[in-house]
């Protein structure tokens, strides 16, 4: 077991190395900023126990919530740096989407498009999320046919959309999460399993049917006969 132990320190404290790395990237300040928190966090708690009577308590209680501050500033500015740098990047919601709570069960690339416009998809309580990333012109149309995909496979529950971007009636990357988290909750933990079994059941009915190559003609059906493969 002491073994485990070991190994696993230095994993995370290069965990810690490279998200201090990554932040100081773009905000250079970091280190300045954190052990300025620090100073003042112990220096006015090591004050007050000088004023009564309380050095060594106040001081060792001033260390460990000078270190708790910075602890807690320097996880939100590595986040914030995090999202900064993931912004405007392919498959960003995705990495987003796929770090939600319990409840949530996601799948990432549902839909997308020669231009890379993708369409990812959320289960949970609030029903199903279709969250796209692209140009939100082009997301319009993946957007409206996935939705109608849904509607025919579970009618039942409710379907709504989010586009991730800066842009009037969008929502922010490093706003995605909490704005599902805030959506209200509309169907029970029991119709979530019952809704990701039937589009579970529909992605394994699709990938059985023989796909052409090449894009599919305007006028052809989408009922393809069955043949060899």
């Amino acid at each position: 077991m002491a073994r485990k132990d070991n190994s696993e320190n230095p994993g995370r404290l290069q965990q810690i190395r490279l998200a201090y790395t990554m932040t100081k990237k773009t905000d250079p300040q970091i280190g300045l900023i954190l052990g300025a928190i620090a100073i003042v966090v112990f220096g006015v708690l090591l004050g007050v126990g000088f004023l009564i009577g309380h050095p060594v308590y106040l001081g060792v209680l001033g260390f460990v919530l000078a270190f708790l501050a910075a602890t807690i500033v320097f996880g939100r500015r590595a986040e914030k740096a995090a999202f900064g740098q993931m912004d405007g990047q392919a498959g960003a919601a995705a990495a987003v989407l796929n770090n939600l709570k319990r409840g949530w069960v996601v799948t990432p690339a549902v839909a997308a498009n020669r231009a890379q416009d993708v369409v990812h998809r959320a289960v949970g309580k609030p029903g199903i999320v279709l969250v796209g990333e692209g140009n939100p012109n082009r997301l319009k149309t993946l957007l409206a046919a996935e939705k109608r995909k849904m509607q025919r496979v579970v009618a039942d529950v409710p379907v709504q959309d989010i586009v991730v971007g800066e842009g009037e009636g969008q929502v922010p990357l490093k706003k995605l999460q909490t704005t599902l988290m805030k959506l209200p909750r509309v169907i029970t933990g029991a119709q979530v399993t019952e809704t990701n079994d039937r589009l579970r059941a529909m992605g394994d009915l699709m990938s059985r049917m023989p796909v052409p190559k090449g894009p599919l003609p305007k006028g052809m059906s989408r009922k393809m006969p069955k043949g060899p493969r």
